[in-house]
Formats: C-alpha cells, sequence, structure tokens
C-alpha cells in the first residue's frame, strides 16, 4: 500500500490546501473527518490535525480520539489542532487580547529543532485565529513565536508531535512549504515516490485486477475528468470499456463531432448519441435552475440506461469522479453539508441500474487529473480544456430553453472562446463562458431600432474552483470580441462582462 499521510479535518476552510501541499511534495495523503479516524494502519507515516472554525473552549468542540497517534507517529497540530495539543494536554488556551488574522512576521525561530531548518526569523506567516495559547505543559518547548504570539509554535520533548499557530498552506506563509517539507521528508521520512507515472502504473495495475475480463461502460462528457478516467480503464481493459456520448443540445458549437473525433483517435471504443430532441421536450417550459438541472439529468440518465442495456454483461459503471466531490459529500462537523446547487453526475445511480461502480480518480485533485493525462501523453487540447458544467449550456441560458437560444449561445460562445485562444489569453483563464439573460434592451443598429436579446461574458482566474476572481482581459480584447458578437450573432445587441469574485457569487449564474 502507498505510504500515506493522514489529514484530520475540524472544518477548516484550508483543510483542501494542506492536502495539496502535501501532494506536491509527491507525498500520498487522505482527507479524514476528526470523529471518523480509519485504522491506523503500517502505511500511516505522518499525521496533521487542521485548524477549525470552532475554539478548543467551546462545549461542542471537536475532541478526537488521538490514543493511536499522538506518542507513536510524526505528528503536526496546525491553529486549532495546535491548541488542541497544547489544551487536551496541561496546557491552557485563552481568548487572544489581539486576534491575529493575515499577515505576520516571525521574530524569533529555534531552527535547532528539524521542523524549523531554513526557516529565517523574520518569516511571513498566515494567522487565523481568535484564541491564543497562554501557557504550555511543562514538557513543551517554544520553537518559533511573533511579536504578538509567544506560543506560535511548539515542540514536545520525547516525541515527534509540533504544533503551530499559523497556516504553513496558504501561499502567504512565504516559507510554509519548507516546514511542511521538514515534517513530511525529514521527520516522517517519505520517500516522495507518489508520482503522476507512478499513480498510472499502480491504477491501471488494480483496475486489471478488480475488474479481470468484466465489462465497463462510461458516460463522456468531453471533460479532463472523464476522458482520463477513459484512458486509464482503456489500459487496464482494453476493448472492455464501452464509452458512451451523450449529445444533450446543450455543447458547445460543434463540439459534439469534434470531441468525437477525438476519443476515436485516442482509441477509445465510442459510441455517440444524438439525443437533442428528448432533452429539449424535458426542458420545455421550465426556468427554475434546480428544476432544468434535474429535467437534465433524468433524461441523462434515461438515455445512458437505455444505451448501457444495449452491451450484452456490462458490470460496472465507470465515473470520473474526482477527490474534491468526495470530500464535499463528507461534513467535517458530522452535520449535513449545505446544497449550493445539484449535479446530474453525482449522487449515484437509480435503483433500477444494477451495476457496480469504479471511479479510477476518486483520490486526485483536478490540477493531478491534468499531471496524470500528460503521462500518458494525451493531448494538450483536451486536458487544457476549461470546466464545462454537466447541465452544459442549459444553465447559462437564464429562464425557459429553447433550441433557437441554444443556437444564439453557442454562437455567441464560439466568438469569446475562439478569440480567447487567438489571442493567448486561453491559457490564463481557469474558466470561461457566456450566459444569456432573460432581458431585452433598446438599440440602434443602422437607423432601426432594435429590442433583442444581452448577454453576458463570464472569465475568471482559479487555482481549484473554490475560490475565483474575474480575469482582467485587456479592454481592447473585449471590445473587439463584444463587437464581433453584435455584428455577426443575430438576436443580440448589447454584451456585458462579469467583474463579480467567487465569493460572494458562483462561476456560473445558475
Amino acid at each position: 500500500m502507498e505510504e500515506m499521510v493522514l489529514v484530520l479535518d475540524f472544518g477548516s476552510q484550508y483543510t483542501q490546501l494542506i492536502a495539496r501541499r502535501i501532494r506536491e511534495l509527491n507525498v500520498y495523503c487522505e482527507i479524514h473527518p476528526w470523529n471518523k479516524i480509519p485504522e491506523i494502519t503500517a502505511n500511516v507515516k505522518a499525521v496533521i490535525l487542521s485548524g477549525s472554525p470552532f475554539s478548543v473552549r467551546d462545549e461542542q468542540a471537536p475532541q478526537p480520539d488521538l490514543s493511536q497517534i499522538k506518542g507513536k507517529l510524526p505528528l503536526l497540530g496546525v491553529c486549532f489542532g495546535a491548541q488542541y495539543l497544547a489544551n487536551q494536554f496541561g496546557g491552557e488556551v485563552l481568548p487572544s487580547k489581539i486576534r491575529e488574522y493575515g499577515r505576520a512576521n516571525l521574530t524569533f525561530v529555534n531552527e535547532n529543532f528539524p521542523l524549523t531548518k531554513d526557516i529565517p526569523d523574520n518569516s511571513q506567516v498566515w494567522m487565523s485565529h481568535g484564541d491564543t495559547i497562554a501557557t504550555i505543559p511543562e514538557n513543551y518547548e517554544i520553537i518559533c513565536s511573533t511579536a504578538d504570539v509567544k506560543v506560535a509554535g511548539y515542540h514536545i520533548n520525547g516525541e515527534q508531535t509540533y504544533g503551530i499557530q499559523f497556516h504553513p498552506e496558504v501561499y502567504h506563509s512565504t516559507d510554509g512549504a519548507t516546514l511542511l517539507k521538514n515534517f513530511i521528508v525529514d521527520i516522517a521520512g517519505f520517500s516522495q515516490s507518489w508520482t503522476p507515472d507512478s499513480f498510472v502504473e499502480q491504477t491501471v495495475s488494480e483496475l486489471k485486477a478488480k475488474l479481470g475480463n468484466d465489462k465497463v461502460v462510461l458516460g463522456l462528457s468531453g471533460g479532463v475528468d472523464s476522458s482520463v478516467a477513459a484512458m486509464l480503464l482503456n489500459k487496464a481493459i482494453g476493448q472492455n470499456l464501452y464509452c458512451i456520448f451523450v449529445d444533450n443540445g446543450l455543447l458547445r458549437k460543434n463540439e459534439f463531432e469534434e470531441v468525437l473525433e477525438n476519443y476515436k483517435g485516442l482509441g477509445l471504443n465510442v459510441k455517440g448519441v444524438d439525443a437533442k430532441d428528448d432533452f429539449y421536450t424535458e426542458l420545455k417550459g421550465l426556468t427554475d435552475p434546480e428544476a432544468k438541472r434535474k429535467a437534465i439529468g433524468k433524461v441523462f440518465v434515461d438515455t445512458f440506461d437505455k444505451e448501457a442495456n444495449l452491451i450484452e454483461d456490462v458490470s460496472w459503471l465507470a465515473q470520473g469522479t474526482i477527490y474534491p466531490d468526495v470530500i464535499e459529500s463528507v461534513s467535517a462537523t458530522g452535520g449535513p453539508s449545505a446544497t449550493i446547487k445539484s449535479h446530474h453526475n453525482v449522487g449515484g445511480l437509480p435503483d433500477y441500474m444494477k451495476l457496480k461502480i469504479v471511479e479510477p480518480l476518486r483520490s486526485l485533485f483536478k490540477d493531478e487529473v491534468r499531471r496524470v493525462g500528460r503521462s500518458m501523453n494525451m493531448p494538450q487540447e483536451l486536458l487544457g480544456r476549461h470546466p464545462f458544467p454537466g447541465p452544459g449550456l442549459g444553465i447559462r441560458i437564464l429562464g425557459d430553453v429553447t433550441a433557437e437560444k441554444v443556437r444564439i449561445l453557442q454562437e455567441v460562445d464560439h466568438i469569446f472562446i475562439s478569440g480567447l485562444k487567438r489571442e493567448g489569453l486561453y491559457d490564463q483563464v481557469w474558466q470561461a463562458g457566456s450566459i444569456l439573460l432573460p432581458v431585452q434592451s433598446v438599440g440602434v443598429m443602422g437607423d432601426e431600432r432594435t429590442y433583442e436579446n444581452a448577454v453576458a461574458l463570464r472569465a475568471v482566474t482559479s487555482t481549484d474552483g473554490m475560490t475565483a476572481d474575474w480575469s482582467h482581459l485587456p479592454y481592447e480584447f473585449l471590445a473587439k470580441v463584444s463587437n464581433d458578437i453584435i455584428n455577426k450573432v443575430k438576436g443580440i445587441n448589447r454584451v456585458t462582462y462579469d467583474i463579480s469574485s467567487k465569493p460572494p457569487a458562483t462561476i456560473e449564474w445558475e
């Protein structure tokens, strides 16, 4: 089994960042809720305790069972994790007289400890806490401080246990990567052997053993996740993988034909299904975003089920589920997670589809999926594609969906995306798209008054989609795209550009 870092999640907004930073060191890690600690097997070589929105002084604060961890494995407490290890074992945590949020600088660093090796005295760190460690137990030793926080970090004598009050996983902690490497490599002794090539080799081997000669069906979307999942499965079982690519009538212009051709060029056993009319019929008259998503999901499942039943003796359904989907389905506090919006490819299958599930990417983040695809020599055009919502243009047309509205938005979107690629801006943007607004506005075209549709263009920068900022595209580019859209797309006389960040706005409008 792969050697692993176990990250116990107490509900911090930064927990996924801890995992991502560890993965960047070519070390495998998993996030688990603090109240669902998995069995500590021999491959678990270190544990990290995350931050939390709770105070250790709260009655409902997490109380993890660390009896199989503390003093037995290298252990690092971050923020809440550090306060918990101090408070629980004889120290005292009190409300801060000066709360620290944001940037701070270390004023003292004891480099004699392996955790703080190569961390300079003035290193910038990122703080986010309202409590402070007032006193530490007798066998604890301070290893770093800031001007306002004396116990910014400590070590427990006789153990490989450390606590730090700041967040090394956040980019604003300038030496955070060094500190994590010190803990993971120097203290815990990881070999840094978890690479894209090793992932492909191990995953293909596991898939061969798991699937044998069974047949697998996979719904391709044209996106990165399902495409990389398909290539891994193709390496493992070849023609026993049956791929289905459904045209729901909500794809981008020419996307169905182009993507289908790309898949066949990769040697995949793929069938294209034109189901546009079925989707348009189900969507007729629907304006509520959730109702539209559910309708699109229903028709997709029905279409996929019909096609899957044409394959004799199929046993497995493959999905492109990735690690953030898995993490976000489990609440760190044990309570229900809020539903912002539903996705038709999340939540499993209806009861009548009796297939076992295989998810080759469920341990990977999105950027890791792309790296795995590159290691299999997949074309950059496919791996570099922007994320595209499962319901497609159906949730970029505000209000009811018709074939004519789809046609208009496809033309607008084609001009926008083609322009980004032509001007070398596409790869600088995390995601871009066009939204057809449910309003009409007055315009003048030639000598005539017009009363036509308005569209919004949306382009954002991000690392993982969890937060995003609007892309500062050149004014000249936006002016040209706007002019091209209004001149070339009949039915549009006004173009706007969305400059909202996430949060508070989501990337998609519905």
